[in-house]
């Protein structure tokens, strides 16, 4: 076994270990969450077909979230989109070949992004142009969905000549899923508004891409801190949590939120390219959430919650929190945050996800005075399982946007008081007391 003499290099490490143990994309708390890419050829041409494409989010609590997703895939043959409704590629490719009518992309490995809203109608189709911004299932099953239609040609023109699409991949906005290949299924069937008829399409194809935070980030994207009303520490961010730091080898990685120079910063060349700018801090994470144990009651304890942006060029939207904690089961009252208990496993609730009141704080802004959202729980007291003792009023587990964040180590909870160690020793002066004197007086 090898020991860390650093607690920056055993974080690094230990990170890096879980990236090389598992890639698998599993989440313990979500463990069927996916983004399912749902492909309906709706009608023949006479060189190819015509599909709708929909993206669900079946996540719980991870959404999608600007610049939005992008989509790509790598064709079979040799097809090519002659048109598209609700999104566009990012690049045409080489489309000399064709005289008259050019097709809107050539490529053999097409890179699909979602349109801007405010796209005229004519372009739209229902779901799309939300700029690849997609919502988790239980913030907004409604929005949860984004879509787009295609014309393709130069494909086969019935079941048995179509080829499915390969190498689908799924950038949301950067890396961190992984697509399965294309399994064909029963084609989709559609109602009628009037709910009098139904149509199916002609062949349907999906395809599943779950989420690994190992992928998708070498290094933790957020750190939990915490405190109580019954002791003065203040347990940080553990030191180097998201990476430390360095201006001799990476100058400008952060800027002190007192620095003369930190609007010109902000302002900098890095800005077009949403390159990140932190607030130097110990832990140097865009993301804090600080737990504290505010108020204890005869039959209630209550809890603030903080979560605090320190990234000077990143707001995050319609984000979300999840929370476990065995005292979710008897959660009575929540102030200015969202709640919905999450059980992803049948007789448990220890799991709570929490996000912003729409136009209220379900906008986290950029780090500086506006960079942080809270709210507080009560709790109502379980006898049976209620203590403060050893670190129980502290979570087990916090997502935020659903990415896993650091917890201090478990030692470094703050503790009760040892109270009852201080009757001891009133008890044992006087016996110790007496015990000098008839030692002194035995060799007087």
């Amino acid at each position: 076994m090898v020991f860390c003499l650093k607690l920056n290099t055993c974080n690094l490490k230990f990170w890096d270990l879980l990236l090389a143990v598992s890639a698998e994309a599993y989440d313990a708390l979500d463990p069927t969450g996916n983004i399912t890419i749902k492909w309906d050829v709706i009608s023949w041409t006479p060189d190819g077909y015509v599909a709708v494409v929909t993206m669900y989010n079946f996540q719980q609590y991870r959404h999608i979230q600007a610049p939005g997703w992008t989509l790509g895939w790598t064709w079979a043959k040799k097809e090519v989109i002659w048109s598209m409704m609700g999104a566009q590629t990012t690049e045409q490719g080489d489309c000399s070949k064709y005289k008259g009518n050019i097709p809107h992309c050539c490529k053999k490995d097409p890179t699909v992004v979602d349109l801007l809203p405010g796209t005229p109608y004519n372009q739209q189709i229902a779901n799309c142009c939300k700029g690849g911004v997609m919502n988790s299932w239980v913030q907004d099953p409604a929005n949860a969905a984004s879509s787009f239609q295609v014309s393709v040609g130069a494909a086969g023109t019935t079941n048995k000549t179509v080829r499915v699409p390969k190498n689908f991949t799924l950038k949301a906005p950067g890396p961190g899923y992984t697509c399965g290949p294309a399994k064909i299924v029963k084609p989709t069937k559609f109602v009628s508004p009037d709910k009098r008829r139904i149509t199916q399409a002609m062949m349907t194809w999906n395809v599943t891409c779950t989420y690994s935070q190992f992928l998708a980030q070498k290094t933790p994207t957020c750190c939990v801190s915490l405190s109580s009303f019954y002791n003065d520490t203040i347990v940080n961010c553990p030191t180097c949590t998201c990476g430390c730091q360095n201006n001799i080898t990476e100058p400008g990685s952060c800027v002190s939120r007192t620095s003369p120079y930190l609007a010109s910063a902000v302002s900098g060349p890095g800005k077009s390219s949403n390159t990140p700018l932190l607030q130097c801090t110990s832990h140097m994470c865009p993301v804090r959430v600080h737990w504290h144990v505010k108020l204890n009651y005869k039959e209630y304890w209550r809890v603030k919650i903080t979560i605090t942006n320190f990234n000077y060029r990143m707001n995050y939207t319609l984000w979300s929190l999840v929370v476990q904690h065995p005292n979710f089961d008897n959660l009575t009252q929540l102030f200015s945050f969202n709640y919905k208990s999450l059980t992803p496993y049948a007789g448990l609730n220890d799991t709570a996800m929490l996000w912003g009141v729409k136009f209220y704080n379900d906008f986290l802004s950029e780090a500086g005075p506006l960079g942080n959202v809270q709210s507080e729980l009560l709790f109502r007291k379980d006898s049976s399982t209620f203590t403060f003792e050893k670190g129980w009023a502290f979570p087990r587990r916090i997502y935020f946007n659903g990415d896993n964040c650091v917890m201090p180590p478990p030692d470094a909870y703050p503790w009760l008081p040892n109270s009852g160690f201080r009757p001891v020793i009133s008890l044992l002066q006087p016996v110790m007391f007496l015990a000098s004197i008839v030692f002194l007086w035995a060799y007087m």
